[in-house]
């Protein structure tokens, strides 16, 4: 929702942006309904200091801005579908896998989501560079962070 409000004159991204932001409530929703199945109690959002190592590399500028953070939003969303494929594929709960499974290929989707909302108001040849630089940068921030166990 961050993106309607910052940038209300992009309205190609507004209905697209809605419809992203009440899926992921709903996978929210989804989870917790099973974390309350199991007895178990959400715990507080922390700071992610990989997102956060991200962020940081995000520019100034208006135009600079929106782009890197649709671009470093694709990545996030790039790691999320690697780690929850990864806890799906480890699973002996075939419901629980199943699940994780359709977790997975939504944050695939996701990732692709962010950079199709990027292609439409920049050209390929201004996203491919930046997101590769910002890939680069993201490899070395998994590397530097401490494992835990989260998605993104």
């Amino acid at each position: 929702m961050s993106f309607v409000v910052r940038y209300p004159d992009r309205t190609l991204l507004i209905d697209p942006m809605i419809q992203f932001a009440r899926e992921e409530l709903d996978h929210f929703h989804q989870v917790y309904r099973l974390i309350e199945e199991r007895g178990l109690r959400l715990g507080p959002d922390t700071e992610d200091e990989y997102v956060g190592i991200l962020m940081k590399e995000v520019r100034f500028g208006r135009e600079e801005r929106f782009l890197d953070r649709l671009l470093v939003s694709s990545l996030i969303e790039a790691r999320g579908h690697e780690r929850l494929s990864l806890v799906a594929a480890h699973l002996e709960d075939t419901q629980l896998r199943i699940f994780y499974e359709r977790l997975a290929r939504a944050e695939e989707r996701h990732r692709e989501f962010f950079v199709e909302i990027a292609s439409l108001y920049f050209p390929n040849g201004v996203i491919e560079p930046r997101l590769s630089r910002l890939a680069e940068i993201e490899a070395k921030a998994i590397q530097s962070v401490p494992f835990r166990a989260a998605i993104h």
